[in-house]
This record gives C-alpha cells, structure tokens and sequence, in this order.
C-alpha cells in the first residue's frame, strides 16, 4: 500500500476512549498518517465521509457500533471506488464484525489497514443500504427497545434481559415473502434478511451467509402454537432450534407485512408494509481478515 494515510470516524461517545487513544498514537508511530473526526448527531458520518473523500483519503475508518458502521458504509457506497472501509467495532452487539472476525481491540482492528481490502455486498431496501441484516418479528422489537443504560451495565445480554422481561408480549405477526423461485406466507416469530450472519446482540439468524456471494440469506422462523411456548429457549440459547427455520439465499426479496410485524435496519426501525430487498453486489470495499467467515466467493441461487 503505497499511500500510509486514513481517517477514523469515530463515534462521539468513544471520544474518550483511551484504548483508541493509544491504538491511533500506534499506528501514527508505524508512520501512519492518521486523523480523527467525532460524529455528533444525525447526518455528520455522510458529512465526514464527504469530507474525507474530498481530501483525498484512501481508506477510512468507521469507529462505533453496527449503526455507525451501517451510516459510514451507506455513504461510501456512493463513491464506491474512491476509498476502502476498515472497521473498528466499539457498539454492544458489533454482529456484523464479531461474524466477520474483525478484531474487536481498537489496536488489532486498526492493523486491517495494513491488509488488502475485499469487495463486499451491501443490502438495500427502498434506497436505504445496510451492512449487516434486516430483522423483522419480536426480535426486531427487542432490539429496537433495549435501552442505552441497559447495554452500558450488561452489554449484549441486554438484548436477551429484554426479551426475557417482554416474554409476556410475544405474539406472532403475517407475513408474505417472494423472490426468484421462492414463496412463503404466513405466522412468524422472527425474519432475517441477511448479508451478515446474526443481529441483536449475537443470535444468528443466517448462520451461512457471505457478504460477496451477491446474495441475501432469507431466515424465516414460523411460529406454530407448539412453538411459542419456546421463545425463552430460543432467546437463551441464541435462537438455537435451526432445524425450524425456513431459509432461501436469493438476490431480491419482496416482502409484505401485516400491523405487529416490527423490522429494523441494521438497529434502526425500517417503516413500510410492502419492501423489497435487493443485493447490491460488490458495493464497497472492506478491510476483512485473509480468513473472515463472510468471504467465500459466488454461489448460484438456493432454496432450503
């Protein structure tokens, strides 16, 4: 790599963070010219990444949790040959990283610059990208509510203390799914649509998904009345009963939703009672470990 020089977006609540302290200060002493910006409310990781593609920076780095990540990727994805993407993982779940075997110390994290970056997809759904996965059912809800405070004293288990506390308001939502060669309809307890493998906080949903295959992994979890009785050991056990779930890898998905079904983006809530999913293939170029998980190559359209 010919040009040594990068800019770290990181997350305004890590500003004080002294393991990213000491692991910038490390890598500007391996000669790394290194500069830091603090995001701070809505819109400046767009304005930032901007910014650092006009200055010419090659790579950047995204410092924060899965929405910080999905925020910097959605905008360099729009200028997808100028720069490359290392991640530096400092959310709670950090499930897009964690499946991806990205280092979760900021000092390991930042040596991927050093390593050659791969072309990876991105998820899109009515103009939105996501990096990680779409979740849809009482999962989605528990994510979507678990609070701040609550991921500051338990980190990822707060995701599962929710759920476990919500027990009481679980219920089953319609649904209607349909992509090339593959239709389902019907009562479901949880949706993945993944270009990652798990979300909220470590339960894998798509447990085979590459994020360079130029498809999505379709996880659909029907929810029979034997079933729902489960939902405690399907959130302590990382919903694991996979034999139960419905799975599809498809490059679009449309998908209909009747009132109760919550979905979110990558954390972020996602309105909408009729979407369609799409891969975008080798949207953004990524910093991944040699042996990362996600990398694997092409693979033709499956239906399980």
């Amino acid at each position: 790599m010919s040009e040594r020089r990068a800019l770290l977006i990181l997350h305004g609540k890590q500003a004080l963070n002294e393991s990213v302290r000491a692991a910038v200060e490390g890598k500007r002493q391996q000669g790394w010219e290194l500069a830091v910006r603090l995001t701070w409310e809505a819109g400046d990781a767009q304005r930032l990444v901007e910014e650092a593609l006009a200055a010419g920076y090659g790579q950047i780095i995204a410092g924060g949790g899965d929405g910080t990540l999905r925020d910097i990727a959605e905008a360099m994805a729009a200028h997808p040959t100028q720069a490359s993407l290392v991640l530096m993982p400092l959310g709670t779940a950090n499930d897009f990283a964690r499946a991806a075997g990205v280092p979760l110390e900021p000092d390991q994290a930042l040596d991927l610059l050093d390593t050659a970056p791969s072309a990876i997809d991105l998820g899109e759904v009515g103009g939105q990208v996501f990096l990680n996965m779409a979740t849809g059912g009482f999962g989605s809800q528990v994510t979507a509510n678990t609070s701040e405070d609550l991921k500051k004293i338990l980190g990822g288990a707060a995701y599962l203390f929710t759920g476990l506390s919500r027990f009481s308001e679980l219920h089953a939502a319609y649904g209607e799914l349909q992509g090339p060669d593959f239709q389902w309809s019907g009562e479901l307890l949880a949706l993945g649509i993944g270009n990652g493998r798990q979300a909220g906080g470590g339960h894998v949903l798509c447990p085979d998904a590459l994020a360079d295959d130029g498809l999505l992994d379709i996880s659909i979890l029907p929810a029979p009345q034997e079933l729902v009785g489960t939902l405690k050991t399907l959130l302590a056990d990382g919903f694991g009963i996979d034999n139960m779930f419905v799975r599809a890898r498809l490059p679009w998905v449309e998908i209909k939703v009747a009132e109760g079904l919550y979905i979110n983006l990558d954390g972020e809530p996602l309105e909408g009672d009729s979407l369609r999913f799409s891969a975008r293939a080798a949207a953004l170029r990524v910093h991944l470990p040699e042996n990362s998980p996600l990398l694997g190559g092409t693979r033709t359209t499956e239906v399980q």
